[in-house]
């Protein structure tokens, strides 16, 4: 069984309104693994920063990092514990 880690998903999603639908299920997916979540949107910018805290394997993290990243104008950044 691989050992799960904790850790914080940093998002910057220029654009929002494009994505959210998406971004939005996507984290909504992986609900086994978020334990939290904050969400700013920076209107005066047009971006979002979102940091989501996750418990999860290394497998089902990178899962949901990739997904967001693939997402047009979402930069994606994970900061895990090693064991």
């Amino acid at each position: 069984m691989e050992e799960k880690r904790v850790g914080v998903i940093g998002i910057v999603v220029e654009d929002p309104q494009k994505v959210q639908d998406k971004l939005n299920n996507y984290i909504s997916q992986a609900s086994d693994i978020v334990i939290g979540r904050l969400g700013i949107p920076y209107r005066a910018r047009n971006v979002a920063v979102l940091a989501i805290l996750v418990d999860g394997t290394n497998d089902a993290i990178n899962t949901l990092t990739g997904l967001l990243g693939s997402l047009p104008g979402v930069k994606v950044r994970a900061a895990l514990t090693k064991a």
